[in-house]
């Protein structure tokens, strides 16, 4: 025995897709223009089981229709109209069988072909009424009301797909924002890690060789090394709240604390500059990377900072006296000059690699400031 939730869960298949919503079952009452004749016409036996068959048929083109590939789509489109054509001589209100087949064709085809195929079935419909002199109660709702359903299914669908293009273009923008942030973060952290690291492995591997001779210069190094770690904590909290306010000029002293624990000289002459805040941020991470390189790898024993300012660009270059072409062998397939310059491409500049006598990386920006003065 049938039970009522059996029933229910019947009731609630899904005849068409979600994304039809309820209208279409709906817009199955408009069969009842089919049996308007009978109101005031009994109909013979032959003719309500003609009927009941064409309507039996009808049902399962009309929901297949919505799931089916589109040949098989156009195919129930075609037999539901001729149905409406075959009745048409007998039953004025077989109208609505080519209403529903005008309809039926813009759901899946392309845009060009479903007006095509509209106004090639408004056509035959037009030409056998003529020629087979069809009465006007059946041509006249069969072309007026085909080409109205038709077309705005067809106009309803392009509509529709045309915002699932846009959904999906936009899914694709939010997941490329994701990506280039995750690279944005990941860059941060190497930039401000590797310099701390490097700092903090320097500093440990001082205070190991002066533990035996010198406690208190040991001691110092270890105090240094836990302000640099606290130092490196803060900085990773700010980077990941995306916060970078510590700025060049505390990055140049940085920078000098660094190289000189390194026993690296740094001289600077850093003109007075009106830097954005994009640009002095990403100037503070390549000073902070180019610092960090020249600690591992330059064995460099003089390093000159230059910012200068012209009216067509800002450049910022940082060059050491170390082993140069073997130093940039060496990383320049790193992550830390790649996010370089993607940081400096990204503000519409350039980065500049010279290995010739040492290691020169100059950063060259347009000067905005400049052109809007």
């Amino acid at each position: 025995m049938i039970s009522a939730k059996q029933i229910s869960a019947a009731f609630r298949f899904p005849w068409v897709p979600d994304s039809f919503g309820h209208a279409p079952y709906f817009w199955l009452l408009s069969l009842g223009i089919f049996g308007l004749k009978y109101f005031y016409q009994a109909p013979t036996i032959f003719e309500l089981v003609l009927s009941a068959v064409t309507l039996f048929l009808f049902l399962p083109c009309y929901f297949y229709s919505f799931w089916a590939p589109q040949r098989l789509q156009l195919l129930c489109a075609l037999a539901i109209y001729l149905a409406g054509i075959a009745w048409a001589p007998f039953n004025f209100g077989s109208s609505t069988f080519c209403i529903f087949a005008s309809s039926m064709i813009g759901h899946k085809l392309p845009t060009r072909t479903s007006y095509l195929c509209l106004f090639s079935l408004t056509g035959v419909t037009s030409l056998l009424s003529f020629v087979l002199h069809f009465n006007a109660a059946f041509w006249i709702p069969a072309t007026i009301f085909s080409v109205t359903a038709g077309v705005s299914v067809i106009v309803g669908e392009k509509f529709k797909r045309t915002q699932e293009s846009l959904l999906r273009k936009q899914e694709e923008v939010e997941h490329l924002a994701a990506l280039a942030e995750r690279e944005r973060i990941a860059r941060d952290m190497h930039d401000v890690l590797g310099h701390s690291l490097s700092v903090i492995t320097l500093k440990a591997e001082l205070a190991r060789k002066l533990f035996d001779r010198d406690r208190d210069a040991c001691k110092k190094e270890l105090i240094d090394i836990e302000h640099a770690a606290r130092v490196a904590l803060s900085e990773v909290r700010t980077a990941l709240t995306g916060y970078r306010s510590t700025g060049l000029a505390h990055e140049l002293h940085s920078a000098q604390e660094a190289l000189a624990a390194a026993q690296v000289i740094m001289t600077q002459e850093i003109a007075s500059v009106a830097l954005t805040p994009m640009t002095e941020n990403v100037i503070a991470l390549a000073l902070k990377e180019a610092t960090t390189n020249i600690i591992r790898h330059a064995h460099a024993s003089v390093c000159h900072i230059r910012l200068t300012e012209d009216p067509e660009q800002i450049t910022f270059s940082i060059k050491d006296d170390g082993i140069g072409r073997k130093n940039f062998s060496i990383h320049k397939q790193g992550n830390g000059l790649m996010g370089m310059s993607e940081r400096v491409a990204s503000l519409g500049g350039r980065l500049i690699i010279e290995a010739e006598q040492g290691m020169t990386l100059m950063l060259q920006f347009p000067n905005k400031t400049s052109a809007k003065g």
